[in-house]
């Protein structure tokens, strides 16, 4: 470990002491406080017990909308996508296609606006590693970091120039898996703890994939069987000696029929295409990614943009009479509320209720990959994670009083607010 002792850096306005202790946040994508809870009624979850009842154990807020790339960069900048930038998965860019404007992937560090800790961290001195499932958030999450950075996704590949490590399949001593399988989370996990274990790291994130969330309760065999793994490497990162902080970046619910077991779905773009005329607006669907199998681009969240001749107010108000919409704003009113850039949301953002989900077109979203009923995220109704840590928390962010903490609290409370024991 490099010497950092109580060395403070600031990062977008929030300051963080430097490790003094190895530590490590990770994101459980997809988590709620139900699935932890569950599996340690079942037995099988012992070390995340201890987590729940060790005087770390908070409810917080992620960001909106519940998607990852937001919520993820929220964590390692400590800040809203207002700051930061990154607003979705997946959005409307008026400058791409020369100025034209099109529908791009939101995984490039050019749309970052802000550094991130890691980044800081590793250039005051400490050692910093990212694991991360998907290869979308490599890049993002490793914009300007000295240390090492990969993905599960391209394990494979990784070259020591390029990730600042390799032969990582030899370290880890397992096969790169799957995209769609809980072993492409397991090899996270897998690569955190090897790491710890072989080389002298200070600083660590690591960052699951939800693909079992999507399509296992809580409580259920594929669930507990997720946490029963999960609970079995941190267990060992604490024997390590590692201070560990544990957040999400969204919850998930079931957002399907309970009868048929069909997608409750709104086609936005159908009913707008109906009522303005065909392309006339354009909706967005921000939890829009490559890995779309197993939610069929399908959340609860969703940005509107429409043209000049059209009345916003208007259009609000027809879309909040619709059933199952829980909140309809316009741009200035959803970005004050959800702490976006508002040139990077449309003209009105649009969020459906718990068990109901927003799509563009119903020609356009392939749901044959959806082996069990849809479960999904992006809406107000998956914004409460846990946030645990395994220490005793001494206080927590002076931000937080009167309102809940954010999942972007955790850096500052691993690093800034727990007890040396």
């Amino acid at each position: 470990m490099a010497n950092t002792s109580e060395r403070i850096i600031e990062v977008n306005g929030r300051s963080y002491r430097l490790p003094t202790q190895p530590t490590v946040v990770v994101c459980v994508d997809g988590c709620e406080f139900d699935y932890l809870e569950a599996a340690v009624a079942a037995g099988v979850a012992p070390f995340l017990g201890k987590m729940l009842k060790g005087g770390g154990a908070f409810k917080a807020d992620c960001v909106i909308p519940s998607f990852t790339n937001p919520n993820n960069l929220s964590i390692v900048c400590g800040v809203p996508p207002s700051v930061h930038g990154i607003c979705g998965n997946y959005f409307w860019d008026p400058q791409a296609n020369g100025g034209e404007g099109a529908e791009v992937m939101m995984n490039d560090p050019a749309y970052l606006r802000a550094g991130t800790l890691l980044a800081a961290a590793a250039e005051a001195g400490a050692a910093v590693a990212v694991v991360t499932a998907k290869d979308k958030l490599r890049r993002l999450l490793g914009w300007q970091m000295k240390g090492i950075c990969f993905s599960a996704e391209k394990a494979d590949t990784v070259t020591l120039a390029e990730n600042g490590i390799d032969e990582v399949l030899d370290l880890v001593g397992m096969p790169v898996p799957d995209v769609y399988s809980a072993g492409l989370s397991e090899f996270v996990f897998a690569a955190g703890v090897r790491l710890a274990q072989t080389r002298q790291l200070d600083l660590m994130y690591l960052s699951t994939t939800d693909y079992i969330q999507h399509k296992w309760a809580p409580g259920t065999e594929g669930a507990n069987a997720f946490y029963a793994m999960m609970d079995g490497y941190l267990a060992k990162l604490d024997a390590l000696g590692w201070v560990i902080g544990l957040t999400a970046d969204h919850g998930m619910n079931a957002k399907h029929d309970t009868e048929t077991g069909e997608p409750n779905v709104i086609y936005l773009q159908d009913v707008l295409d109906d009522w303005l005329g065909a392309k006339k607006a354009r909706v967005i669907l921000p939890i829009t990614d490559p890995y779309v199998v197993h939610h069929g681009a399908l959340g609860s969240f969703a940005t509107v943009y429409l043209p000049r001749d059209v009345s916003v107010a208007q259009v609000i108000e027809r879309i909040g009479g619709l059933q199952g919409i829980e909140l309809v704003l316009d741009n200035r009113a959803a970005c004050e509320r959800f702490e976006l850039p508002s040139d990077r949301v449309g003209d009105i953002v649009v969020v459906s209720t718990k068990h109901v989900v927003l799509g563009t077109r119903r020609a356009d979203h392939d749901l044959s990959g959806l082996t069990v009923p849809l479960r999904s995220h992006g809406g107000i109704s998956e914004q409460e994670v846990p946030l645990l840590l395994n220490r005793r928390v001494e206080a927590l962010p002076a931000a937080s009083e009167g309102k809940r903490l954010r999942n972007f609290d955790v850096f500052d409370i691993a690093l800034n607010r727990v007890s040396a024991s």
